[in-house]
């Protein structure tokens, strides 16, 4: 290969992580993204992290990725290319990549559900090529980027992308948390801890995080938490009643997606409670409505609609939200299988977020 081709190469071709089912992924060459339509913009990526739910679709949770895909919905970076309907960004702005597509048309969006877009909802690394990659398309870019204010550092900002937001409507606002509640959260990984620090927003009396690592329940209590149960001996049960004088939690919001952490939640809720499942749940769970059918429960399931991104946007920008607090590693985004191994052993290299840097 000429020095030319390879300049031209370069050129035309990023690299990528790309998956391969059942559970491989591989830093791959693939074409740089194209203007398809004419709401899209073309983002050179800056920073961008790995999501739980990347682990989820390795694990073989989301079983509708197809071979091929770039994974990643997280992502910080600079508009290279916009399309010529595009009316609030242009070439050179900085901006904050949403975890959600939307129209802004559909019956769905009309609504605020912008998670069923008919044409958009969670896209990126999932039925359209991600953000773990040099470069990314973002379609109907009006409505899923975010001009990112020069007070807000990168690393904080791309905590805006999918998990405070995540955290916030899925478990927080779901969860229906109101002053003077008792809550618990099921799952101190990112995402829980995000609902950690928006939960403080809604001043609960009480927020016990519950965990089997100890390295993340001692970063629970750093952010917040009031109390900390540690899952792994059996007797989760008991220190909840124990620290709730029997009466349970008024809130319990799942944020791991398994059936022993959402059998936990059933257990500790108590009569008139609320129950928020935000984790990913690739395996079906036991409903005891022989217990809950007469305890005036509520159940509430969500995907994040990114509703609150422009709240959380400012509050960051004005430091009453510390994101940054979140992220434990860095690598750069050629080292990502190293960071894969880091995040998916999370309580071995006392993983919470993971950031990527391009």
């Amino acid at each position: 290969m000429t020095e030319a081709t390879g300049n031209a190469n370069r050129m035309t071709t990023m690299k990528a992580l790309v998956f391969h089912p059942p559970n491989r992924v591989a830093l791959e060459d693939r074409a740089k993204p194209t203007i398809r339509q004419a709401t899209d913009a073309i983002v050179r990526i800056i920073t961008t992290s790995i999501c739980g739910t990347d682990l989820h679709i390795l694990k073989g949770d989301v079983p509708t990725i197809p071979d091929g895909r770039i994974l990643g919905h997280e992502g910080v970076g600079i508009v290279e290319e916009v399309g010529s309907s595009v009316l609030g960004f242009c070439k050179g702005d900085k901006v904050l990549i949403s975890v959600i597509t939307s129209c802004g048309r559909c019956s769905f969006c009309k609504q605020g559900m912008y998670s069923h877009c008919r044409s958009g909802g969670w896209c990126l690394g999932n039925s359209i090529d991600g953000t773990q990659a040099e470069y990314v398309r973002i379609p109907f870019a009006d409505n899923g980027l975010y001009l990112l204010p020069p007070k807000v550092e990168d690393e904080a900002a791309v905590m805006l992308s999918c998990i405070l937001p995540t955290g916030l409507e899925c478990g927080v606002l779901n969860g229906q948390v109101k002053p003077g509640d008792l809550v618990a959260i099921v799952g101190a990984g990112p995402v829980g801890l995000a609902a950690l620090l928006t939960a403080q927003l809604y001043s609960p009396a009480e927020i016990i995080m519950m965990d089997l690592d100890d390295n993340r329940l001692e970063m629970a209590r750093t952010m917040g938490a009031t109390q900390v149960v540690n899952t792994s001996d059996g007797k989760a049960l008991e220190q909840v009643m124990a620290l709730t004088k029997t009466a349970g939690v008024d809130v319990a919001i799942e944020a791991v997606g398994c059936p022993a952490t959402f059998d936990i939640c059933q257990a500790i809720i108590a009569p008139g409670g609320r129950i928020a499942n935000v984790g990913v749940h690739g395996k079906s769970v036991e409903l005891h409505l022989e217990r809950l059918w007469s305890s005036n429960i509520t159940l509430a399931t969500r995907l994040v609609d990114a509703r609150t991104t422009p709240m959380l946007l400012k509050m960051v920008e004005s430091g009453r939200l510390d994101a940054k607090k979140l992220v434990s590693h860095r690598f750069k985004l050629s080292e990502i299988m190293k960071a894969y191994d880091t995040f998916a052993n999370a309580a071995k290299q006392h993983a919470l977020k993971v950031i990527l840097k391009n």
